[in-house]
């Protein structure tokens, strides 16, 4: 898991480079780089969306990723968990659990994820996370100016979430169909778009809740369209 620890080192390595910065920056500035940041997870969203190519799978799979996560509550228990690591850290930041969410999902649902991550559980080179990290890196410069320490803290999730995504294409690569991937991704797209809107304060939409979706599309791929 080379790759992924290289990853969690550059996410908190560029968070503490950005609390420098954001403390030091005036608050006008730390807002424009907010909403720059949710103009770049709208057009991030929309070219991951765009990829997919089964739009039937990917409505369903949105729609009853969204009932369950609705039913487990849990953009409500991913928020009250943000709280708690707010009030153990002492933190005032009241960004901090958006801050943390935002990037989690910035960092984990794209192609480059989930790729990278199966192709070193194969026994690959981790080229692909290597060059993600290096992507986060510079990413959680702008998102902890704008967001604060709670991007730092998502490091954890991602190391959790990445290196789960290595331990089972090592134990399983044979039964991971690649093309179920894009629609994955194209998936997380979406989701993307909707935290984009999140950040854009047009409307407020439980992303969380929809993450279920994406463990959805591969067994609907299976059931309905390799059948």
């Amino acid at each position: 898991m080379i790759g992924t620890l290289v990853n969690f080192g550059a996410v908190i390595l560029g968070s503490t480079i950005g609390l420098i910065v954001h403390r030091n920056l005036p608050k006008r500035y730390v807002q424009l780089v907010f909403q720059i940041m949710g103009l770049f997870t709208l057009v991030l969203g929309f070219k991951m969306a765009l990829e997919g190519k089964q739009l039937l799978v990917i409505i369903f799979s949105l729609i009853a990723g969204g009932l369950l996560g609705e039913r487990l509550k849990m953009d409500e228990w991913i928020n009250s968990l943000g709280d708690k690591v707010k009030q153990m850290t002492k933190s005032k930041n009241d960004s901090f659990s958006e801050g943390l969410i935002t990037a989690f999902l910035l960092f984990c649902v794209g192609s480059m994820t989930i790729l990278g991550a199966i192709q070193e559980g194969l026994g690959g080179e981790p080229e692909l996370l290597l060059i993600k990290s290096l992507m986060d890196g510079i990413s959680s410069v702008a998102l902890t100016v704008a967001f604060g320490i709670g991007v730092l803290f998502s490091a954890i999730p991602l190391l959790i979430f990445q290196g789960g995504i290595t331990l089972l294409a090592a134990y399983a690569g044979d039964f991971i169909n690649p093309t179920y991937i894009t629609e994955v991704t194209a998936t997380g797209g979406v989701i993307l778009i909707g935290l984009g809107i999140n950040l854009l304060e047009i409307k407020k939409i439980k992303v969380v809740n929809l993450l279920p979706a994406m463990l959805i599309v591969p067994l609907l791929m299976e059931l309905f369209v390799r059948s």
